[in-house]
C-alpha cells in the first residue's frame, strides 16, 4: 500500500502538520526527506531499512553528504538534504548562543559542543569565545589528538581569546569512547586554563566533556 493510501493520521507529513515533528518516529522523519522508497517499498519502509543497516539516526546522518550519497536508497540529492538539515540544527544552536543564551540557559552550550564534537573519531578540544554579554564571538577547534587524547596548550587558548577580544571562554572536548566521565587529566587541564586565562582577565565559564548522552559540565560539579 502506498503512503497516500494510509489513514491520514498515519501519514508522516499529515502527522507532522497535525501533531508536530516531535510526534514522528526516526523512520517517519527520515521518510519525509526520502519522499519515496526503493522499488517495491514505501518511503517509511526504506527509512526503516536504512536505520536498521546503518543507524541509529545520529550515526546515519553524521556520515556526511558523501557517505550518505553512497548508501542505497539515498543518492546525492537526498544526502545533501539530510546534511543540510543537520547543519541547520547546528546553526540554530549557534544562533541561541549568539543571543546570549549561554548564561540564561547554560545547557545550550553543552548541546552545541555535543552537536559539533560527538561524532568525531578522535579527540578534539574546542573553545567558544564570548563577549562581555556572553554572546558567541567564535567557535574554534584548537587541538586534535588520537583516540587516546589531545594535548592542550593553555597558551594557545589565551592567544586565541586575545585575538577575538573575548571576555569569557567555554571549552569542551569529546571522548570517542562515548564515556562522559571527566578524567583526572581533564580536571588538571581545566585548572591550568582557568589560571592562564585569569592572567589576561578572561573568565573560563565551563568545560564540557562530550560522549554518549548529554555533555557533562565541569562547572556544574564545582571544578571550574
Amino acid at each position: 500500500m502506498h503512503i497516500r493510501e494510509w489513514p491520514a493520521g498515519e501519514r508522516p507529513r499529515e502527522k507532522l502538520l497535525g501533531q508536530g515533528a516531535a510526534a514522528l518516529s526516526d523512520a517517519e522523519l527520515l521518510a519525509i526527506f526520502l519522499g519515496s522508497g526503493l522499488r517495491g517499498q514505501d518511503a517509511v519502509a526504506t527509512a526503516r531499512q536504512l536505520l536498521a543497516e546503518h543507524g541509529p539516526l545520529r550515526a546515519l546522518i553524521e556520515r556526511g553528504a558523501q557517505g550518505l550519497a553512497a548508501l542505497r536508497g539515498l543518492g546525492p540529492a537526498r544526502a545533501c538534504a539530510l546534511s543540510a538539515a543537520l547543519e541547520l540544527g547546528h546553526r540554530v544552536l549557534a544562533a541561541d548562543l549568539a543571543r546570549g543564551e549561554t548564561m540564561s540557559d547554560p545547557s545550550a552550550a553543552g548541546r552545541y559542543f555535543s552537536q559539533r564534537l560527538r561524532s568525531r573519531p578522535h579527540e578534539v578540544f574546542a573553545a567558544l569565545f564570548l563577549d562581555t554579554r556572553h554572546r558567541a564571538l567564535a567557535f574554534e577547534e584548537l587541538f586534535r589528538g588520537t583516540i587516546d587524547g589531545a594535548e592542550v596548550h593553555p597558551r594557545e587558548v589565551v592567544r586565541r581569546a586575545l585575538a577575538h577580544n573575548a571576555a569569557a571562554v567555554i571549552v569542551g572536548h569529546n571522548h570517542p569512547s562515548g564515556s562522559r566521565e571527566p578524567s583526572a587529566a581533564d580536571r588538571a587541564v581545566t585548572a591550568q586554563l582557568k589560571q592562564a586565562l585569569a592572567l589576561v582577565d578572561v573568565r573560563l565559564l565551563d568545560h564540557f566533556v562530550v560522549g554518549d548522552g548529554a555533555a557533562v559540565s565541569l562547572a556544574a560539579r564545582g571544578w571550574v
